[in-house]
């Protein structure tokens, strides 16, 4: 258990003293997974209102090809932005742009499939009596996104969690360059095998933090 208490001391000593390759890990982190969820909050929510408000055909088809595995989904990037890929020209393998592509495809599925099954959850009556008192399509459109806001903002969390979390894309396409493309969770996991475990610490405490912020800051809202 000693070696556990002194990682701790450690981690704080890290922390607190401002070490370089720790703070550029979390610079990292928290570029690419807000980038990349400003990205897929803007495409998914209009496209999670379109797949819960109508029904067409191949609905069900769509959502099932919206749960890509996220090893699957590091392979695709890598292949079209490595040099022999049609995006290679563009020098996106190993950067943080990078990286945020593949996070935002991460993420996009997630806050599509919640906000659409948020709007189907919308009371049916709702849009009847809102039509019976004479309201506008723009009108009913708003008020149906301010029933549901509580689960429109769960599926922006939920999407911050998963790319905040997010270990091999960032590995995949990021290549865990130190002070480039290391982020926290790919740091964690080579200084753990390092047997570096104080750095682990430092940044998993780092990530508990942004999680717990993100988590407090939902609980807020909802009090609104």
């Amino acid at each position: 258990m000693d070696f556990i208490v002194d990682g701790f001391f450690k981690a704080f000593e890290l922390l607190i003293s401002g070490d370089s390759s720790t703070w550029s890990a979390v610079i990292a982190t928290l570029k690419v997974s807000v980038c990349s969820l400003l990205i897929s909050t803007a495409a998914g929510l209009p496209c999670g209102f379109v797949v819960g408000y109508f029904d067409f055909k191949g609905k069900k088809q769509l959502r099932i090809l919206l749960a890509l595995p996220t090893v699957f989904i590091g392979l695709v990037v890598y292949a079209f932005i490595s040099r022999q890929g049609p995006l290679g020209e563009f020098g996106l393998l190993f950067t943080l742009p990078g990286i945020v592509i593949g996070l935002t495809i991460l993420s996009f599925p997630v806050v599509t499939v919640i906000t659409a099954s948020t709007i189907e959850g919308i009371d049916p009556e709702l849009k009847l009596t809102l039509v019976s008192l004479g309201a506008g399509k723009r009108h009913i459109l708003f008020t149906c996104l301010w029933e549901v806001r509580y689960g429109i903002l769960t599926a922006i969390v939920n999407a911050y969690g998963r790319v905040s979390t997010e270990v091999g894309i960032a590995m995949m396409i990021g290549g865990n360059i130190k002070y480039h493309t290391r982020t926290i969770t790919t740091a964690i996991a080579l200084e753990t095998n390092k047997g570096m475990f104080a750095d682990g610490i430092a940044l998993g405490l780092v990530l508990i933090s942004i999680a717990f912020i993100v988590n407090l800051s939902l609980s807020f809202l909802r009090k609104q």
